[in-house]
């Protein structure tokens, strides 16, 4: 399928709050199931891959690149875009999936993934590939670069929105907390966050190795708007962004109840967070998604 039919309107536009039609739901929906099917025909072709931790977000990048972002495929860097820092830099692979059935490049650099050569690496890279806006991976820095880029814009009173992507293993990173206490001392309305809690990381459950307790209430301490929704329920992923649009003086903490791995019937029940990838389970997986 290809989705150059979605037209991403602006927030302004949407009016914030505007609720998610029967019709946008079903389009949402596929897009998700889309982005999904590429991820997994990446990580085959490679044979490996960050599978969990991309699969986990496929429903938020459904969300934000067929509705609520303001982007332009023809023109990746124009200035009025909204940005997306996808801290977790190894879920690349569904960025990437996103932005190429978005028209950003051809579908065809999918089956080059960590290929060398390739303008698809393993982690973002804001200098090889189109869409991209911050070089990411190195776990815990992405949010205080979407800071940065936040208050820049707040700074020259600009309208574009900063979203960021963090993983619920790489919260437990100080720098996240620092970036945390700054973004709500500068009142940061323009930045929303996404924290992708699929409950485990690369070697065991999160509550196991440092648990990070009650998300919701942790960022409510320092200051922010927080919400707590089924990180699969395009529906609610798209309410909770309409209420970030909303709040004008604090920063908005989406916590997203996923499950790593989700849709990709081989790694949904396995330590997942890189894995193997053969031909055989890549067909059954999408097989399963396309039933």
């Amino acid at each position: 399928m290809v989705f150059a039919f979605y037209f991403v309107i602006s927030t302004e536009q949407k009016g914030g709050t505007c609720m998610v039609t029967e019709q946008e739901l079903r389009e949402l929906t596929d897009f998700a199931q889309e982005i999904r099917i590429w991820t997994i025909r990446q990580m085959a072709e490679r044979g490996f891959g960050h599978m969990g931790g991309a699969m986990s977000i496929c429903d938020l990048l459904s969300v934000l690149y067929g509705k609520r972002m303001k982007v332009c495929p023809e023109d990746p860097s124009f200035e009025e875009r909204d940005w997306l820092v996808c801290s977790k830099g190894h879920a690349g692979p569904a960025v990437y999936a996103a932005l190429a059935l978005k028209g950003f490049f051809p579908k065809e650099w999918l089956y080059t993934l960590n290929q060398p050569g390739t303008r698809l690496p393993s982690h973002c890279d804001a200098g090889k590939t189109p869409g991209i806006d911050v070089t990411t991976g190195s776990l815990g820095q992405g949010l205080s670069a979407a800071c940065g880029v936040a208050l820049a814009k707040k700074l020259d009173e600009r309208k574009e929105r900063v979203y960021c992507i963090i993983g619920d293993g790489e919260s437990q990173e100080g720098q996240n907390w620092e970036a945390a206490m700054f973004a709500a001392q500068n009142r940061l309305g323009n930045l929303t966050l996404f924290v992708d809690n699929n409950k485990k990381q690369l070697d065991n459950d999160t509550e196991k190795i440092c648990d990070m307790e009650d998300f919701e209430e942790k960022f409510k301490s320092f200051g922010w708007h927080t919400v707590r929704v089924n990180g699969h329920d395009c529906r609610a992923i798209d309410d909770a962004v309409g209420q970030a649009i909303q709040e004008q003086e604090r920063p908005t903490a989406v916590i997203l109840d996923t499950l790593k791995g989700k849709g990709c019937k081989f790694a949904e029940t396995i330590w997942n967070h890189h894995i193997n990838v053969t031909g055989e389970q890549a067909k059954e997986a999408i097989e399963a998604l396309m039933a």
